[in-house]
């Protein structure tokens, strides 16, 4: 696990020292928070509200990654980390990691702005919320990361990635939209089959993105 730490750590103290990724994707999240909570006024915010919340984790996601692996490729960063003593695989489950870490944080900021601006009352629910925000960040990240380390190499990169992304997610955001709408209409009775979904995409992305980055990231 020392390997993946220390990408974990270096992430962070970058992060930390320049404020680049994180910045960027709380901005641009709070940015769509506010203008789909203008652009739906009077609409039924509870039956928009999932769809709304998941698109704003989406886009201020894919900023962040597009950003992730471009801060490797300059200067031929990437180069470095790949003589470093490590396998591909730590290196991939260490930028996942730093990829979710920063992604969590900024959603977690975000839920707050959005339950004010949307006069939403989630109480307890509000848990469950953040259970499936986990775990559909996590499947999110999975597959971005690697989806970002392609896009790094071509000349459109900021274009290309959304284009790669929203395809590829689309089952996972799907899902975690469904799942989070039966959570705040008050009836989760059916929200384990949607979870369930959820949960076998995101191992999926997570299980295949791990071997075939080693090949991706010598090409």
């Amino acid at each position: 696990m020392s390997p993946i730490t220390a990408i974990v750590f270096k992430d962070i103290a970058i992060e930390y020292r320049n404020k680049e990724a994180f910045s960027s994707i709380l901005l641009f999240g709070l940015l769509v928070v506010v203008v789909f909570s203008f652009a739906f006024e009077g609409a039924d915010r509870d039956a928009l509200a999932p769809g709304m919340l998941w698109v704003a984790f989406s886009f201020a996601g894919i900023l962040g990654l597009n950003r992730s692996l471009s801060m490797e490729t300059d200067n031929d960063c990437l180069q470095g980390l790949l003589l470093a003593p490590l396998s591909r695989s730590d290196l991939y489950l260490g930028k996942t990691a730093g990829n979710f870490i920063f992604a969590t944080i900024a959603e977690l900021v975000l839920l707050p702005f959005f339950v004010v601006l949307n006069n939403l009352d989630f109480d307890t629910r509000l848990f469950w919320v953040i259970g499936i925000m986990l775990l559909g960040t996590l499947g999110f990240v999975a597959v971005g990361t690697t989806l970002s380390l392609i896009s790094a190499q071509t000349r459109m990169k900021e274009v290309m990635l959304p284009v790669l992304q929203i395809p590829m997610t689309f089952p996972v955001i799907l899902s975690a939209v469904q799942a989070t709408s039966m959570v705040m209409s008050g009836d989760p009775r059916g929200v384990s089959y949607p979870l369930s979904l959820l949960g076998v995409f995101s191992t999926v992305y997570l299980t295949v993105s791990y071997f075939v980055f080693e090949y991706l990231v010598e090409e």
